[in-house]
């Protein structure tokens, strides 16, 4: 469905995406996982052809993507729904989605029909009529993914959904996103908090200063770069503390020295493999 070939993006001096490459597979949450500026919404840009790389070569479903939207055939096939909310607030929901839904070609009853889809894909139904500039922060994004798929694509691009939304609100983006996988979609799902990525992606792609670190499942990235765990020990000389990745041996080596009164194994996780790829160091 798309692949990026050795893509590189540059601003003046700034090399936002270097040498990235991946390719998503039918059916699957992809993961774009980084700190800001890390280059996600650059690649996204250039996935939907809002951007031209510089170097190497961006294919959806099989094509090069043309810039000229008189050649952009193939682009009802994505839908996207960007890191800043892109509705007009001055519309209803309802309005909003026919909107969108026009330019995508959608008439008559089947635009009607999607509209009420996607307003109950929302959970936004019973204020289908209200402006938008009274909603929540948490219902704009959902309208923002639901302006996302009005048109049924193959594809969603979700940059950053769940910025500055309440836990309710976050929650119930997960689950709408749960649920396109089960209907088939592929999504790519960029952000920087490590237990989205976690929690909904099938493969995860770390990238940092516009480079990819590493990518594979959840637990593959874990296996592979996550390194030792951290045993908690309480004996009777006191707490104790050690970096392991087998914790039965060393609790067995240090029982016979100590009596162990309690204990806490935290093994590693994906925040564990992302800080160690990318560093502790704080980006003000």
């Amino acid at each position: 469905m798309l692949v990026f070939d050795h893509v590189g993006k540059s601003f003046g001096e700034h090399r936002a995406v270097d040498d990235l490459s991946f390719e998503l597979t039918a059916g699957e949450v992809f993961g774009l996982l980084g700190p800001n500026g890390a280059g996600k919404t650059t690649a996204i840009n250039m996935a939907v052809g809002l951007l031209e790389p510089d170097v190497g070569v961006v294919r959806f479903v099989g094509e090069a993507f043309d810039l000229d939207p008189r050649e952009a055939d193939n682009r009802g096939a994505l839908g996207l729904a960007p890191q800043s909310v892109a509705l007009y607030e001055e519309l209803s929901a309802a309005d909003n989605l026919r909107f969108f839904g026009r330019l995508y070609g959608l008439s008559s009853g089947d635009l009607e029909d999607r509209v009420a889809s996607c307003l109950d894909f929302a959970d936004l139904a019973e204020v289908r009529n209200k402006v938008v500039s009274k909603y929540s922060g948490g219902m704009k994004r959902r309208l923002n993914l639901a302006v996302a798929i009005v048109h049924d694509p193959d594809l969603v691009l979700l940059d950053e959904p769940t910025v500055g939304v309440d836990p309710q609100s976050r929650n119930a983006i997960f689950e709408r996103v749960e649920q396109l996988r089960f209907e088939g979609k592929q999504v790519i799902y960029t952000t920087h908090y490590i237990e989205e990525a976690q929690r909904l992606c099938d493969r995860v792609a770390i990238v940092d200063r516009g480079r990819l670190l590493a990518l594979d499942t959840v637990h593959a990235l874990i296996e592979g770069h996550g390194g030792a765990g951290r045993l908690k020990v309480v004996t009777d000389a006191g707490d104790l503390s050690y970096a392991t990745t087998d914790p039965l041996r060393t609790l067995s080596a240090l029982q016979k020295e100590h009596a162990i009164e309690h204990f806490r194994y935290q093994p590693p996780d994906l925040e564990t493999v992302f800080l160690s790829l990318t560093g502790r160091a704080l980006r003000d």
